[in-house]
């Protein structure tokens, strides 16, 4: 009768109190189940997962690269926070219902308040909501629309598009409702359709005969028919976002001035302040 001597037990080597039967198929070290990581092939302990993980800033970089829309999601993030914000004032701003509250009047436009020197009103204007529907709307056509233009310009170019044709949308209210309380994202989101619509153009599509175009036509539409819209935040929005768009869209292969795409914005929102200065 043959005699062994005692298996020898191990232990987990960042428990050392567990004994286990386990090893680490990449280092071979003992590891409870706590510290094992299901891998491809076997598992891993903790301390090797983290040394087989990339460095951070290649994280980043990969992680950067899975937000094709980062600027809109960002965008349409602001504008829930302040619509959420804008409900603390008092009233019924999160059904547009009932009198105005006192943040949304901190931040809607008009020439009055232009004229006194708060020119901020012509961004904070872009971010203010009356209503669940008029959010969602906006914020619908904003996410639809980002999906498509963001990633063919990228997003420094898309920024400035945004707020090109936010502001030419605040320019455009001034001028034909200047005594009017004015807020939304539309004469931002005008802009977009309208850069998308001549972005195809430019590419030998008819937009009308896409739902770019249907669209367009559809919200041009609800903006004369409807009261209580502003028309010219609309069609600010709109001529601002063309302009712009048929200098940030032109197709690479017809492209001769490519700093035009970052010029156009700037020169167009300078000239928005222009015109609203002469106005005052």
């Amino acid at each position: 009768m043959s005699e062994f001597p005692p298996p020898q037990l191990e232990f987990c080597v960042r428990h050392p109190s567990v004994p286990t039967g386990r090893h680490c198929t990449r280092c071979g070290r003992a590891a409870c189940n706590d510290c094992l990581v299901q891998a491809d092939v076997g598992s891993h302990c903790l301390e090797c997962v983290r040394r087989a993980r990339p460095p951070a800033s290649q994280r980043l970089r990969f992680w950067n690269a899975g937000q094709p829309i980062l600027v809109t999601k960002t965008i349409i993030a602001i504008n829930a926070v302040v619509f959420l914000w804008t409900g603390t004032g008092g009233g019924s701003a999160l059904f547009g219902t009932g009198n105005i509250t006192q943040h949304e009047y901190n931040l809607a436009l008009a020439k009055v308040f232009v004229a006194n020197g708060d020119w901020y009103r012509l961004i904070s204007a872009g971010f203010l909501h009356f209503g669940l529907l008029h959010i969602a709307m906006n914020m619908l056509l904003l996410y639809q629309l980002g999906q498509i233009i963001e990633p063919a310009v990228g997003r420094g170019k898309f920024l400035l598009l945004y707020f090109a044709a936010l502001i030419g949308g605040s320019t455009g209210a001034l001028m034909l409702s200047p005594n009017v309380l004015t807020g939304g994202a539309s004469g931002a989101v005008f802009g977009l359709m309208a850069a998308a619509a001549v972005g195809l153009h430019q590419r030998g599509i008819n937009p009308f005969r896409t739902g770019i175009g249907a669209t367009l036509i559809i919200n041009l539409v609800i903006t004369f028919s409807l009261p209580g819209i502003s028309v010219g935040g609309h069609l600010g929005g709109a001529v601002i976002g063309a302009a712009v768009g048929y200098a940030m869209l032109e197709p690479n292969w017809r492209r001769t001035m490519p700093w035009a795409s970052w010029v156009a914005p700037v020169v167009t929102i300078v000239g928005c302040l222009a015109v609203v200065h002469g106005l005052l």
